[in-house]
């Protein structure tokens, strides 16, 4: 897989890129990510990338002409199963888009700042909008590097034990079951018999039924959405 992320301040997306599970990825050679820095196709003296907004307002505007010129040059090297935009009016990204997401080869992820980009990116490259959720945040560099290691984690070979991201929360509407580790008893506090029982079909059944109790508790939105499932 290959992740091509465009944005104004790719200082903001080094660490997140360069370590644990998405340095370890790249090393292994089993996704490439490069990030574009967006002044690099500025026409402008100053390399700017923004301009004011036409009928006024508050807030700056990404300019159409540097992001169109990134993007038809990266498409003139390989074909992108999606070009996405970061943006908090976008699809609220959640495991079942980055399941899809970690089936395609080659990606664009636009990053969003100021007040956003030119609409007429959006409607002329924007194949996918996305928001991590329901607030503003200064740009759409982490928002960016959210998704691409939600996808990356995904890809075969990333994680040492291949069904570990098959039992994340959210991969089947349920958030996950408490977890315990050695020692069996810490501090007056004992783990579920169960789970040193050596008992595998016991141990998931525990396992699921302590997943639905927390969903329900938890995410009712989640359950329900659960529960239709298992009406279907």
């Amino acid at each position: 897989m290959r992740i091509d992320i465009i944005t104004g301040l790719p200082a903001l997306l080094e660490s997140p890129l360069n370590d644990s599970i998405v340095k370890r990825s790249q090393t292994k050679g089993i996704v490439t990510i490069a990030v574009h820095d967006l002044r690099d196709y500025s026409d402008s003296k100053h390399r700017n990338i923004d301009d004011y907004a036409f009928g006024g307002g508050a807030g700056m505007v990404m300019s159409p002409e540097p992001i169109a010129r990134c993007i038809d040059a990266l498409s003139e090297k390989r074909r992108y199963d999606a070009v996405i935009y970061t943006t908090p009016d976008g699809a609220t990204f959640d495991q079942k888009r980055a399941n899809r997401l970690s089936t395609k080869e080659n990606i664009i992820i636009l990053c969003g700042h100021y007040k956003g980009v030119d609409q007429r990116i959006r409607d002329k490259y924007i194949t996918s909008e996305l928001s991590i959720g329901d607030y503003v945040l200064s740009g759409g560099e982490l928002a960016a590097a959210v998704i691409t290691d939600a996808v990356v984690r995904l890809l075969p070979g990333v994680l040492n034990d291949e069904t570990s991201a098959l039992t994340d929360t959210f991969q089947d509407d349920l958030l996950a079951p408490p977890v315990y580790t050695r020692p069996a008893e810490w501090r007056g506090m004992e783990v579920p018999p169960v789970l040193i029982s050596g008992n595998g079909p016991a141990i998931e059944e525990w396992r699921m039924e302590k997943a639905m109790e927390r969903t329900k508790i938890r995410r009712p939105d989640l359950w329900e959405k659960f529960n239709q499932q298992g009406d279907s």
